[in-house]
Formats: structure tokens, C-alpha cells, sequence
């Protein structure tokens, strides 16, 4: 596999104040040739800051989640390895080579970057939980960082997954069909670092909108598996 067919795919809304340094951390890792931001229909200068840092800006016209807005960096993009990244990364974006070494190496099919602890309170652990639960019974796998949206992936493997959960439940629906396919996941300690949600109300409502997305996702699953099971 050549490692100059690495896209990073970065959905953005309202991250003007970010996506210029997260942007730039990306864009000279070896192995990157092609920034992709997807501007959910956002209503501040992210996209004009993405396009003048360099990236490849894709405009939704109506906001529509991040599931849908990877689905439609992932349609755009031309490489062998896409690695997926959250807008508000900063120059920590910089840690994705780890990402995408071992799977450039062939160590893995879909690497997961595991964040250092959170330094102030968050919520009670209710998502991360759920989630955990979620991809423990569809695959037995113990994950650490179960809704890590900072991930890199073969495209072979990417395709068959496509198109990705909507909304907040894309990364559980991500690892648990890779897994039930027999791919090899890999979690990866990183130095990321992103903006923390606290315990305010605007916190507890992310919180629940994941919550609510992440449960959508564990119910199609076990639909969708039970199907295939009957057929």
C-alpha cells in the first residue's frame, strides 16, 4: 500500500475558531495528500478558514449531522487510507500519524485513538457506557475508547461499512460492523486533545443527543443481525 494515499476527512460546524490549526496539523504528515473539511451548513466563517488553510471544503446545504457529513467526505475522497478527525482538534490533529503507521504497516485495519484523561469533570459515564456495552455484545471486543471519532481505516474495508450511522451513533455502528467482519481493530494512545463538555446544560444535552443516537444504532444493529440470522 502506498503511503501517499492517505485523505483526512475532517466534518466541521461552526468551527471557525479551530479549523485552521487543526488543518494545518494535518496537512504535511507523510502519507497526506488530501484535506477534506465537510461544512455541515455552518453558520460562521469555517468554510472560507478551511479553504484558505489549505483543505478541500465540501458545503452541505442544509445541516444534516456528522455521520451524514463523513459520508459525504468519504464520497469525495481519493485515498487507500481515509482518516477521520474531529474539527476542534487543533494542533493536536498532528497525533493522527499514529493512526495511520500501523495501518500503513499492515498491523491493522482500523486503528481508534485512545485520549489521555479528560482534565476537568465530564458527565457520569452513561454514554461511554452504553457504548461499551453495545459493541461487548455484538463482538465480544472490551474497548477503551469506544466513541473516539478520531479514527484512520482502509478503504477496502470502508466501503463495506458505508453508508456510516447517522448522527453521534457512527462510531459504535462503525466498529461493531468491522468487527463482525473479521477486520482487526487497534487502539492507539495518542496526545489529542479537543474541547470538553462539562457538567452544564449544554453538556448534558450532547451528552444526550449521543446517548439517544448511540441506542438508535445498538436497536438497528440488532435488527439488521437478527434478519440476516433468519434468512
Amino acid at each position: 500500500m502506498s503511503a501517499t494515499g492517505v485523505s483526512v476527512v475532517i466534518p466541521a460546524f461552526n468551527e471557525g475558531r479551530a479549523i485552521a490549526r487543526t488543518v494545518a496539523a494535518v496537512r504535511n504528515l507523510p502519507g497526506v495528500s488530501e484535506v477534506i473539511v465537510v461544512d455541515d451548513c455552518s453558520t460562521d466563517d469555517t468554510a472560507a478558514r478551511a479553504r484558505d488553510s489549505g483543505a478541500r471544503v465540501v458545503s452541505l446545504p442544509v445541516n444534516r449531522g456528522k455521520g451524514a457529513a463523513l459520508n459525504a467526505g468519504i464520497a469525495a475522497a481519493g485515498g487507500e487510507v481515509i482518516v477521520l478527525l474531529d474539527a476542534d482538534l487543533g494542533d493536536s490533529a498532528a497525533e493522527a500519524h499514529k493512526l495511520i503507521l500501523p495501518i500503513l504497516e499492515g498491523r491493522a485495519d482500523l486503528t481508534i485513538a485512545r485520549f489521555p484523561a479528560a482534565r476537568r469533570r465530564g458527565g457520569f459515564g452513561l454514554v461511554k457506557g452504553l457504548a461499551r456495552r453495545g459493541i461487548r455484545h455484538f463482538t465480544g471486543l472490551e474497548m477503551e475508547s469506544p466513541i473516539s471519532g478520531q479514527r484512520a481505516v482502509r478503504r477496502e474495508l470502508l466501503s463495506q461499512l458505508l453508508p456510516l450511522a447517522g448522527g453521534y451513533g457512527v462510531e459504535v455502528g462503525m466498529t461493531i460492523d468491522a468487527a463482525v467482519r473479521g477486520y482487526r481493530l487497534l487502539e492507539v494512545p495518542v496526545q489529542m486533545r479537543h474541547r470538553e463538555t462539562g457538567r452544564n446544560w449544554r453538556g448534558f444535552v450532547h451528552r444526550g443527543r449521543q446517548f439517544r443516537d448511540i441506542m438508535l444504532t445498538l436497536i438497528r444493529r440488532r435488527i439488521q443481525y437478527r434478519k440476516r440470522t433468519a434468512r
